[in-house]
């Protein structure tokens, strides 16, 4: 018989690290979660799985189903008290709704969360065809013109970072690297705003611009998005000017407010 030294325990860091990525994965992904998705997801092995899952219940941040696992009461209302404790919501909040009403499209707040974004907030079209977003969902940020804007305006090497790895195309107009996607982000930098036809959502249209902390870096994006074949020519040069102001009147207001 063969004697096998055992690996060592994980330390606390990387125990805390693991039970961090297992959360997020609900955070952005389905509803749903089993022990061997989870596992093959972050490349640990199951009983590992099975173990965090178990603490992660016992403390109602997630709860069990015959489908799996889910988030549970803990992690939503850990959810809500940050939304209410992120501050730039309150300041966008007057400045989307007076956008809302002068495209008369959906408009939307979206957060830089790690290396995705996450939307915060939407006040959505009173027309009858119109875009709405999932709030809380995470996307990656060179898909679509609310993740581009702040995937242009990061610090060179965290933008560096996100640009050298495999880059999912969530439609087939999605810019996956290369070229294409670095003009797009230089042009994103020129303009102070970013265009986007059906990049993250098929027959969507959108056009969007960074928001700024108090500490000078992009936290954040506003959009104004709706059905693609309402963002003409006329309606996205109009857009560019009203959602760049709008972007800008926040960033101010937020920065006083720090």
């Amino acid at each position: 018989m063969t004697n096998q030294t055992a690996a060592p325990a994980p330390g606390g860091t990387e125990v805390a690290g693991r039970v961090a990525d297992v959360l997020l994965l609900f955070a952005g992904g389905p509803e749903y979660l089993g022990v061997t998705a989870i596992g093959r997801e972050l490349g640990i092995s199951k009983a590992v799985v099975y173990r965090i899952l178990q603490s992660l219940v016992s403390r109602e941040m997630l709860e069990a189903g015959t489908s799996g696992y889910r988030l549970g009461p803990a992690a939503v209302a850990l959810g809500v008290s940050a939304l209410r404790r992120f501050n730039v919501r309150t300041v966008a909040a007057p400045v989307l709704r007076r956008l809302r009403d002068e495209t008369g499209e959906t408009t939307t707040l979206s957060g830089l969360v790690g290396d995705e974004r996450v939307y915060l907030d939407q006040f959505e079209s009173p027309r009858e065809v119109k875009m709405t977003v999932e709030v809380g969902r995470r996307f990656p940020l060179h898909a679509g013109s609310s993740g581009r804007v702040i995937l242009a305006f990061l610090p060179e090497e965290r933008r560096e970072a996100v640009l050298a790895r495999p880059l999912a195309a969530l439609t087939d107009r999605t810019v996956t690297g290369g070229p294409a996607l670095r003009a797009e982000l230089a042009e994103t930098v020129r303009e102070g705003v970013g265009v986007s036809f059906g990049e993250r959502q098929a027959d969507a249209g959108s056009v969007a611009a960074p928001l700024f902390g108090p500490d000078g870096e992009v936290h954040g994006s506003i959009s104004v998005c709706g059905p693609r074949h309402r963002f003409t020519p006329e309606a996205v040069e109009r857009y560019r000017t009203l959602v760049r102001d709008a972007a800008e009147e926040i960033t101010r207001t937020w920065t006083a407010h720090r």
